[in-house]
């Protein structure tokens, strides 16, 4: 890719039937909030100030073309696992500022992914927002472009481990992550993205008053 400025952000995601299996829904449901959850995801990382480049990286063709079309770089691993679609991401990137970041996270707003990389500059070595339960990671980020990264069940140990400095700030957009009905309910309070409202199954969409900051709009300064 050629040289951009700003932060590099990539986003692994992952597509079709495998996709979100925690999550109590049928398969076509559950494979189209995913999607939906994915691309609020990467229309908050494309209106952070900040941000030069967003990269989506996936292996299902569903997703690259959703994703392109909403304005992000995409890269096909070629082979499947976290830890490829990474190593693709990564490989595809000049060096400099860069960051991981999982694409489960709908109710994200810029100003606190800005928040997370604009304290990442300030730190030596990698910087990790852990998820909202302080066992996973949302978020890898490095101003060099040196990202170790460890993610699965339980990473925020492992990159702890490999030198990672955790970051202190709320960011509770950026750290409720979605696995489980319970974190999408928890989601929802924050106020998750258009798409991923409009994918809600009938059953699991909040009445307007319950969250009135539901629906928000995704803006570079919110």
């Amino acid at each position: 890719m050629t040289h951009v400025s700003g932060w590099r952000v990539v986003v692994p995601v992952k597509g079709g039937d495998e996709a979100k299996t925690r999550l109590a829904l049928p398969p076509r449901g559950r494979r189209e909030l995913a999607l939906a959850m994915a691309l609020d995801c990467l229309t908050a990382c494309l209106a952070t100030p900040g941000v030069g480049l967003v990269v989506c990286v996936s292996d299902d063709p569903d997703v690259l073309r959703a994703a392109r079309a909403a304005g992000t770089a995409t890269v096909c691993p070629g082979r499947p696992g976290l830890d490829r679609a990474l190593e693709a991401g990564l490989a595809s990137l000049e060096r400099g500022p860069t960051a991981v970041l999982l694409g489960d996270v709908p109710a994200l707003r810029p100003h606190d992914l800005a928040a997370a990389l604009a304290e990442a500059l300030r730190v030596p070595g990698p910087a990790l927002v852990t998820d909202a339960d302080g066992t996973g990671s949302v978020l890898l980020a490095d101003r060099d472009g040196d990202v170790p990264h460890r993610f699965g069940p339980g990473s925020a140990a492992r990159h702890l481990e490999a030198g990672a400095r955790p970051l202190g700030a709320a960011l509770p957009s950026l750290r409720r992550d979605v696995d489980t009905l319970a974190d999408l309910t928890e989601a929802l309070a924050l106020g998750v993205g258009p798409r991923t409202r409009r994918a809600l199954p009938p059953e699991l969409r909040p009445h307007p008053h319950d969250h009135p900051r539901a629906g928000h709009p995704v803006r570079a300064d919110s």
